[in-house]
């Protein structure tokens, strides 16, 4: 496949990319042939994950906003991906032009597309960084000069904490994130679960057992635990689509149930 034009070298389109076959899913245009086709295998394998992938987004957009009318200003989005369709910069940005945005992404190439998506814009910066090196993350972020951790900040982990294992102690590390953040700083946490999932999707979801990013499925009580003692906004830790809906009345008369909670939690320990 030839390479288009103004992308870096250490993209490889020889290889399908776990991150653009998300941004496929999700409408975006920053994925290739081999990302599509990929993307409809996966589609014909679990044919509800396209619709899990976009409620997940969606509540990823319900959240951020929901942030901005707390006075956030600045995001750090860990396992951010591609910042494709809906991204947390376009969604803050329509409401404060001003807002900061870090992204942070394992993934090479997820990384080397967003670096090259986003040149020119001063207000967004990129890392290449692992969720289970929290501390590097945060000293990456900090040395971006974009994000001040004195002030409120809005942590992101959307659909990413289910790629560490128990054995990687995920608590640990979302408690050095949470006593990173400055009081009345925000938290947002989506996950995938094996509660109120059917068996086919359970048996679909241990297929990523043989893949390099495997997912561990959590109780609703798991990731609770994962705010700490921060407070959780209502309504709760709920399924993703539940979570402050923009069409409540929809939701409530039975809207599809996908397999991953979320919930936004808020630090209100005093300062000090």
């Amino acid at each position: 496949m030839q390479k288009p034009d103004g992308l870096p070298d250490e993209i490889d389109l020889s290889r399908p990319s776990a991150a653009r076959v998300y941004d496929y899913f999700l409408g975006g245009a920053h994925n290739f042939e081999i990302d599509r086709q990929l993307a409809e295998q996966i589609a014909a394998m679990t044919p509800n994950l396209p619709a899990t992938m976009r409620a997940g987004r969606e509540f990823l957009r319900r959240a951020v906003r929901t942030l901005l009318d707390a006075g956030i200003d600045q995001f750090l989005d860990i396992g951010s991906g591609i910042p494709t369709v809906g991204n947390v910069h376009e969604v803050a940005r329509a409401a404060n032009p001003k807002a900061r945005v870090v992204y942070v992404d394992i993934d090479p190439v997820a990384v080397a597309h967003s670096r090259e998506l986003l040149a020119g814009d001063d207000l967004t910066g990129v890392v290449h960084g692992d969720l289970r090196d929290p501390q590097r993350i945060l000293a990456e972020a900090r040395g971006a000069k974009l994000l001040d951790f004195d002030r409120p900040l809005g942590i992101l982990l959307a659909g990413v904490v289910h790629f560490v294992p128990d054995a990687d102690g995920p608590g640990d590390i979302l408690a050095i994130l949470r006593a990173a953040a400055a009081p009345r700083s925000h938290l947002v946490v989506s996950h995938s679960t094996f509660e109120d999932q059917p068996q086919e999707m359970l048996d679909a979801q241990r297929l990523s057992a043989r893949t390099a990013t495997e997912i561990t499925l959590r109780s609703r009580a798991e990731i609770t635990g994962f705010f700490g003692d921060w407070t959780i906004l209502e309504p709760g830790v709920v399924h993703m689509e539940l979570w402050r809906p923009d069409a409540p009345a929809e939701a409530a008369a039975g809207a599809p149930r996908f397999g991953a909670f979320g919930g936004v939690a808020r630090n209100d320990r005093p300062a000090g």
